[in-house]
């Protein structure tokens, strides 16, 4: 088992961390966002990943074959799903408070509560 991929798991996560966290425009961080929700694909690739392994269909294959999970695969396809869903959301409400409040800058829009 190695530990590279958790390591790139993890330093895509806090790349995608900072920039969320240092930005100071709606849609710099909406990306930043894309970006650590990236991190989460190299985690169940890593976590599912075998060596040798194939997919798991057994039509003519002898013996006890090393298989891959394909409960993994089917995750990662529906966390694509779930980050578009709220990439999609997100910039919509990005538009929507630019047209609205004339700004995307998360501290100006802060200033406007009541």
């Amino acid at each position: 088992m190695s530990l590279f991929p958790y390591l790139v798991a993890a330093w895509i996560a806090l790349v995608g961390l900072y920039g969320l966290v240092t930005s100071r425009h709606l849609v710099h961080q909406i990306l930043c966002l894309v970006v650590l929700q990236s991190s989460t694909y190299v985690l169940l690739l890593a976590v599912g990943f075998k060596t040798g392994g194939i997919a798991p269909y057994f039509s003519d294959v002898s013996g006890r074959p090393v298989t891959v999970d394909p409960v993994v695969q089917a995750l990662v396809l529906t966390d694509i799903v779930v980050e578009v869903a709220v990439t999609s959301l997100l910039l919509g409400l990005a538009v929507r408070a630019h047209r609205r409040f004339g700004s995307v800058d998360p501290e100006e829009l802060r200033q406007l509560r009541g």
